[in-house]
């Protein structure tokens, strides 16, 4: 895991041992006023880092106007899969926001932290903003990629990430089947063949979201990048509008980030109160306007419309309509020896 920081921060993952013992030195600490603080620790997933940048000095704000209480969080980010196997090996973590409920179903499952329940604790399944995949091209499109289609055409390369470690990897890969089933009439047998032909078109597979934008943004590797929506708009600002652009397929999936309290956790480190308070701010409508600002898809209408972000038309499907939900989805396609394996097996003949 690497602490939080900007869109430039490339290269810290390796000092996260030592910063999470810091973090932990941090919480017993009180402010030069005297006044005791809480901190939270928020273990995320890469294309956060923005997000909670925002969200949690206004959290802050809004919690000592609420409780009358001075709150820090500490950020915690790399691949969705790599972040919650952390977790479960006993890295230090108040919440957990990750790219996808089967991730925190894992943290449930083998650490006893939360229950299996979690997802009925807040709104929405406990997801309080929403996002898709898209594609981002270089200027001018020049491979002329306009949908799904366009990324099996002969010399094009396309970047992702692994859906191994990466949460963003598994919407995108899940996104690349459902609609691959969409256009073939449900064939199971032409979905296959178009997800294990796409990922002939993928040199490389880095670890998480961020990795795979810094390998097509900085490093000019690949035609086209998969990448969640907010991830792509965070690109285009990066690297100049002189450089790429964001081109969205007509299908694609409902991507649903969710957030959960380790309440075992939190029992333990006296944070409980403040971590409820945390993820129950994301839904509110200033963090609800935060959330659209950074180009995350908000529940709430209304704090969409006020926040001035369009966001682009789209058919969305979801993964309990296309795969029966994630546990499903997870055992079929990215368990060992599952669906994604058994292509990277293929692909090395």
């Amino acid at each position: 895991m690497s602490t939080s920081g900007s869109f430039r921060f490339w290269g810290m993952a390796g000092l996260a041992v030592i910063l999470m013992g810091i973090a932990a030195t941090l919480v017993a600490c009180k402010p030069a006023n005297g006044r005791q603080e809480t901190t939270l620790r928020n273990v995320s997933y890469d294309p956060t880092r923005e997000l909670y940048d925002a969200i949690n000095p206004a959290f802050a704000r809004h919690y000592k106007e609420t409780a009358g209480e001075d709150v820090k969080v500490l950020m915690y980010h790399g691949g969705s899969g790599k972040q919650a196997r952390a977790v479960i090996d006993g890295a230090k973590a108040d919440v957990v926001t990750l790219a996808l409920a089967g991730d925190i179903d894992s943290i449930a499952e083998k650490s006893g932290l939360l229950p299996a329940e979690w997802q009925t604790k807040l709104p929405s399944n406990s997801a309080p903003y929403t996002s898709t995949i898209v594609f981002v091209v270089r200027k001018g499109n020049p491979k002329g990629i306009k949908d799904w289609e366009d990324l099996i055409k002969p010399g094009v390369e396309v970047i992702t990430p692994d859906p191994k470690s990466s949460g963003g990897a598994r919407w995108a890969y899940l996104a690349a089947w459902g609609q691959a089933l969409k256009a073939n009439g449900n064939d199971e047998g032409k979905a296959r063949g178009y997800v294990a032909e796409l990922y002939k078109h993928v040199p490389v597979l880095d670890s998480g979201a961020r990795a795979s934008t810094v390998t097509f943004g900085k490093r000019q590797q690949g035609d086209v990048l998969l990448s969640w929506e907010n991830e792509a708009y965070l690109a285009v600002q990066e690297f100049g509008e002189a450089q790429l652009e964001i081109v969205t397929p007509a299908v694609s999936i409902l991507a649903e980030p969710s957030v959960a309290v380790l309440e075992k956790a939190t029992e333990k480190n006296g944070t409980t109160k403040a971590a409820k308070a945390y993820l129950e701010f994301l839904y509110t409508p200033e963090a609800q306007g935060i959330i659209a600002k950074n180009h995350y898809r908000p529940r709430d209408a209304e704090a969409a419309k006020k926040s001035g972000v369009e966001f682009a038309q789209v058919e969305l499907f979801t993964i309990n309509d296309v795969f029966g939900g994630w546990a499903k989805a997870q055992s079929v396609h990215f368990a060992d020896k599952g669906v994604f394996d058994q292509f990277m097996t293929e692909a090395k003949k």
